[in-house]
């Protein structure tokens, strides 16, 4: 009788891991995708910026990063090419944004250029990194076998 209840108990077991298995969806295959290719719009103070780093690590700068979601850090320098920008190029420094990514999201990132004063000499508090448009859009790592 002892080892008709386990075998069943097994049995049942097995049942329920099979099926959360088949029920769930992919994540593997879900990313989400952050671009700096779009030129924002200036008038509100927004430039360019290109990844320098992600998570601390160097990378050659691209059009769009497609990672699979959760918690990332880029380093981004800015491309503000404005004539009220009066800082020296020793001011003209990286900085960082610390990003929590969704699934099928789009995350598009911009220099904020602030322009509340005139920035001069080393003060490099005249932009932040910033995300100025999140958007729907499916993403999906493919398979190796497509």
């Amino acid at each position: 009788m002892k080892a008709r209840a386990i075998g069943a108990g097994a049995g049942l077991l097995t049942l329920m891991m099979l099926s959360g298995c088949a029920s769930g969806p992919d994540n593997e295959s879900l990313c989400a995708t952050v671009s700096g290719y779009q030129m924002p719009d200036e008038s509100q103070g927004l430039y360019r910026a290109v990844v320098t780093h992600l998570n601390g690590k160097p990378v050659i700068s691209r059009p769009n990063y497609r990672l699979t979601p959760g918690e990332y850090q880029f380093t981004l320098a800015e491309l503000i090419d404005s004539p009220r920008l009066k800082v020296k190029l020793a001011a003209r420094k990286t900085k960082t944004l610390t990003l929590h990514l969704e699934a099928n999201q789009r995350y598009h990132l911009a220099a904020q250029f602030n322009q509340d004063k005139i920035y001069r000499g080393l003060d490099s508090d005249y932009w932040q990194p910033v995300v100025w448009v999140q958007e729907s859009h499916e993403c999906e790592f493919l398979s190796e076998s497509n």
